[in-house]
Order: C-alpha cells, then structure tokens, then sequence
C-alpha cells in the first residue's frame, strides 16, 4: 500500500509546489488563448483568405489537427525525453505559431501555423495535467490540478477580452490597426507574451519525480521530492512509485493490453469515453464560433465579441467552485451535475432557436423573449460544463491511469479527444447552413444526456487515492 501523501502541510513546500504548479498551468493559459483567439478572427480569415463556409471551418479547425497529433505522441514522448522537455518544446511551437498565424497571407500558409499551434495546445494539454498529478500532494491534487482548468479558461477569457477591445480600437476585425496590419492579426500576436514568459518560467521547475524513476534515475526524483515534501516522505514515495512500475521495460503502448485477455484494457476506454464526451457536448463551437454564432441571431460584432467577454468570466467563476470543492466532493458527483445541467441548457437553446425567422440573408431572427433564453441558456450551459467536464475530464485523465501506462493511456485520450473537437469544429459551418443552429444544439444536448449514462456506469472516483493505487482501482468494479 502506498504512504498517502497526506495531510501534514508542514512537511510539505506548499509554496515551492505552487510555484510549479502555475508555471505548468501556464502552458493551459496558452492552451485556451489559442484555442480562443481563433473565435474574434473569423471575419478577418473569411475576408483576407476569400474562404467560404467549407474553408473557413478548415482555418478555424486546423490548428485541432495538429493538438491530436500533438497529444497522441506527447504523452509517448513524455515518456521518453521527460515532462518537462516536452513543455519546453511546446513553448517555443507556441512563439512560432503565434507569429506565422497573424503574419500569414494565404489559407495554406494560415493552416500550418495553426497546425504548429495544435501540436502544442496538444502537448500541453495531456502533459500539464499529468505532470501537476505526478507531483502534487494527494489531499489537494485535485485542486492543484483544476487550477489548469481555470488557467484555461483564464486563457480563453483573455484572448476574448484582447480580440474585443483589438477590434473596438481599430472599428473591426477586418480594419486596419497598427504598422499596417489588420486587427485580427494582432489578436494572435498578443499571445507572444504570455508564450515567451512560459518559455523562461520552465527553466526554473525539476522534472516529474516519477518520469525519473521510470528512467531509473531514483536519486534525482527523491531529490526532487525532497523539495516538495520532507527527505524522509521523498524516500518513501520514491519506493512506492518504483514498486508501482515494471522495471523489466519502459512504458510502451503494448502495456494498454491486458496479458490475460488480451485486449485493450478497460480503464483505457474509459479514458477515451471521458475525452470523447467532453467535446461531443459540443463546448467548443461556443469558444471557436461565438462570434459567429451571436452574429447569426442578429448581434452586431461588437455585442458578439462582449457576450464572449461575459461567457469567459462566467467560466473563470465556475472553474473556483471545483478548484474548492473538487477534493470534498469527488470528481463523479461534478461530472454528473454537469452532464444534466448541460442537457438541459442545451435543450433550451434548441428551442429557442428553433422559434426563429431565417431572413433573406441566412440570418435567423429571434423575438427578445426567444434571443434572451438563447443568451442565458448558453451561458448556464458554459456554467454547468466548466464546473464539470472542463477540469474534472483533464483531472481524471490525469490521474486515473497507472504509472506504467500514464503516458501511453494519455496518448490514447489525447488523440480521441482532439480528434473529436475537430470532428465537431470543423462540421459547425456545415451544420448551421444545413440542418440549422437549433437541430445542431438538439444533437448536442442529446450526447450531454447520454454522458450521464456513461460517468454513472463506467467511470470510477479517485479522490484521495495514491498514484501508486490507480493500479488496484483500474481492474476493480465500478
């Protein structure tokens, strides 16, 4: 049994484990501006790049192809050259992203910089998560761990905030700002800052204690250990972790098969089902087209861009609750109230969507009574999934896989989980000129209804569990 990490604070450097912690987190900063920055450009996209719904859903949803890319192979390669490397690595593809996107001149040029972007956003999406489990204290991982979430959201929130006052200063997206170039291009340049700063920031955190042992490099992960706990606990735990990993080989993607049966082994699939219905639910057609979306219901751009200002403090708001409570409450309970809140939130937003006059212009029309339901329900629904399924898939994730297979069983999740959000981003534009916005909000609040089904079935608590015991955990009954 492992020694839990227990609940003597003063054996444990809570400063030096904060200060890892949000250095780590800052890589979800990036994660969410990147991902959020996209949504104030479309308009600039459309116009420069002379796209039309098809294209524009391919700019828009390019840079998800390369976050599968970049989440399938990092967390293999988490495993091989470190966490640690690996967040390094992220932070320099974030720079380059970052200034090819707004310097770009043509759709191709755009792709590739967004693809870039993705191996990172990616990357930083499995590993932060993973490598703040790997090092935080149990009685608080959970916590520790949402502050990702928030630091997404916070990303996102930001990248909303800078593209609505870009595009106030200028009169549009599409206008002329400074040096000559448009507004939507300084939108992805303001995210220089905050990428440079992780970059640096990274240099001055160790390495994941448990990819050390994994490399059979125990001195340095019980020397790290002793930084964040006390020399005695360091020891402990180092051969805890040692005797939770099979020394006979190095983690490899044939460890995901079960011996006995023979196939992939169960807790795998759960991980793929948490990551697949995080995105069914259809969350990110909000962060990535909320312009557009607001817009085709009959707000100007400038109240667009201002509901996305609203939407990202609500989910800012929302991430605090479960960074409170998660580690009191357990992670099904928030998975579960999150499920049916969205659900609902969604049906809501269908019917009022559904109540709406399509003008001549493909815009559809709503009555106050109708648009007001539609703004609130939407926002509730950005509510319920960032108290719930925003953090508590990526905590889950991060924790629920053995040490032997945490970097391949993320691989795995990772590569679902993008993929999905590609799948769902890239069919938005599609959707709304084909079926409509409220036949597409039906769907949706359909998958949210069927994730209820899915956590209160197959997925297991692990609150206040070792890492050491996710073994155990894995092949037990839910």
């Amino acid at each position: 049994m492992a020694q839990n990490q227990g609940t003597n604070t003063a054996e444990q450097n809570l400063p030096f484990i904060a200060f890892v912690t949000l250095v780590a987190t800052l890589g979800g900063f990036l994660f969410g501006f990147d991902s959020g920055v996209i949504n104030g450009t479309v308009d600039g996209l459309r116009t420069s790049f002379n796209s039309d719904s098809v294209g524009t859903g391919l700019n828009v949803a390019s840079m998800l192809l390369g976050c599968a890319i970049g989440a399938f192979f990092a967390g293999r390669l988490a495993d091989t050259y470190g966490r640690k490397t690996m967040l390094l690595v992220a932070s320099v593809l974030f720079l380059i992203s970052a200034w090819g996107s707004g310097i770009s001149t043509q759709s191709a040029e755009f792709v590739f910089y967004r693809i870039l972007g993705g191996l990172a956003v990616g990357a930083a999406s499995v590993i932060a998560p993973a490598y703040i489990s790997e090092i935080a204290p149990t009685h608080i991982r959970g916590r520790l761990t949402s502050v990702q979430q928030i630091a997404i959201i916070s990303g996102l929130f930001f990248a909303f905030l800078s593209n609505f006052f870009l595009a106030e200063l200028s009169g549009g997206s599409v206008s002329e700002l400074w040096l000559g170039y448009e507004s939507w291009r300084w939108m992805f340049w303001v995210e220089l800052i905050p990428a440079l700063l992780f970059l640096i920031a990274l240099i001055f955190i160790p390495e994941s204690p448990r990819y050390e042992v994994i490399r059979g490099r125990s001195e340095r992960a019980q020397a790290t250990l002793s930084k964040l706990f006390n020399a005695q606990q360091a020891a402990t735990m180092v051969e805890d972790i040692q005797a939770s990993i099979d020394t006979s080989h190095r983690p490899r993607f044939s460890d995901l098969i079960d011996k006995q049966s023979k196939k992939i082994k169960a807790i795998v699939w759960v991980g793929i089902g948490l990551a697949t219905f995080q995105q069914l639910v259809g969350i990110n057609v909000v962060f990535y087209y909320g312009a557009v979306l607001w817009q085709a219901v009959g707000f100007n751009e400038s109240d667009a861009l201002l509901i996305n200002v609203i939407s990202g403090a609500i989910s800012i708001a929302a991430c605090f609750i479960t960074f409170a409570r998660i580690d009191h409450w357990g992670r099904k309970p928030f998975l579960i109230v999150g499920s049916i809140g969205m659900a609902l939130t969604l049906a809501l937003v269908a019917l009022a969507f559904s109540q709406g006059e399509l003008l001549s212009n493909g815009q559809l029309k709503l009555s106050e009574t109708s648009g007001l339901i539609a703004l609130v329900s939407a926002n509730l629904y950005v509510f319920f999934f960032n108290i719930s399924w925003g953090p508590v898939m990526w905590i889950a994730l991060g924790e629920m896989f053995p040490n032997q297979i945490r970097g391949t069983g993320l691989a795995i999740a990772g590569l679902a989980q993008w993929s999905s959000n590609f799948l769902i981003t890239v069919s938005f534009p599609i959707l709304l000129t084909g079926i409509g916005l409220s036949a597409a909000y039906a769907i949706y609040a359909f998958c949210a209804l069927v994730s209820i089904a899915f956590v209160i079935k197959f997925v297991h608590e692990t609150k206040g569990i070792d890492l050491e015991e996710m073994e155990a955990l894995s092949q037990s009954p839910t």
